[in-house]
């Protein structure tokens, strides 16, 4: 795969959500890297340290879910410099993946046994509504929040506020802290709502109005997305070799 048949299928898979979200701010291809593209690497983050891990498996691009964040001052920086020094190129994407049909939320329902998209995550008024699933048969509180920890495989975090067997599903991957986001999960009728940050207003909020919280960690909410997403390349171009840039469990 060259570079411009990864541009054209990446436009083919995303369609008009590359149109709704900005260039350069939600999604970006970072052209270090070699223009004939054999292995590809994914992870949630581009940190020093996944460019480091992507040189020594020789990766030729590197695609992740979140670029270098600005307000973490200087490691974009250093992150283009790794790149350009080591030849791999990095392509990212952000909200488009988030509200995909395959994209994080419905990821990690799938990865849960969730079968039964009742509403996908959308974008509305500048900011994430959830993907709201149901369950075929209702769990306990401690089977949902089991099934978290094995599939994210790290030690989440969980607060029983109310006693009802789970059923109906509320998901915003990564940051989806807000207040805002648990009413709108309450108001769709949810007997838990997941995410991958909390503050002490999201655990306050959530007991007020008795919604079970649980809160994995950022990275791990999310990688799915990047998994589905690297299978769909899989799937045009069968040759590709793909792995996965392991990240530790910091949050």
């Amino acid at each position: 795969m060259n570079s411009e048949q990864f541009k054209g299928t990446i436009e083919f898979i995303f369609g008009d959500l590359l149109t709704e979200f900005d260039e350069g701010e939600e999604y970006a291809f970072y052209e270090f890297g070699p223009k004939i593209i054999n292995r590809i690497g994914y992870s949630t983050n581009i940190t020093p340290e996944i460019i480091k891990q992507a040189a020594e498996n020789n990766v030729d691009l590197i695609i992740t879910h979140h670029d270098a964040w600005d307000f973490i001052f200087g490691m974009k920086e250093e992150c283009h410099s790794l790149l350009k020094e080591h030849g791999i190129g990095h392509f990212f994407v952000h909200l488009p993946l988030d509200y995909a049909d395959f994209g994080t939320c419905y990821s990690l329902f799938k990865a849960l046994g969730i079968n039964e998209l009742i509403q996908k995550s959308t974008h509305y008024k500048g900011r994430s509504l959830p993907g709201i699933g149901e369950f075929e048969i209702p769990l306990t509180f401690e089977e949902i929040n089991g099934k978290m920890r094995s599939v994210l495989d790290e030690d989440v975090k969980s607060w029983k506020n109310s006693e009802k067997l789970i059923k109906r599903v509320g998901i915003i991957t990564g940051a989806g802290n807000s207040t805002s986001n648990i009413r709108d999960a309450l108001d769709a009728g949810c007997d838990v709502y997941i995410t991958g940050e909390k503050t002490l207003y999201t655990l306050q909020y959530a007991q007020f109005v008795g919604m079970n919280l649980i809160v994995g960690s950022h990275t791990f909410t999310e990688i799915f997305g990047m998994s589905t997403l690297s299978e769909k390349l899989k799937e045009q171009f069968g040759y590709l070799d793909i792995i996965n840039l392991k990240e530790e469990h910091i949050e």
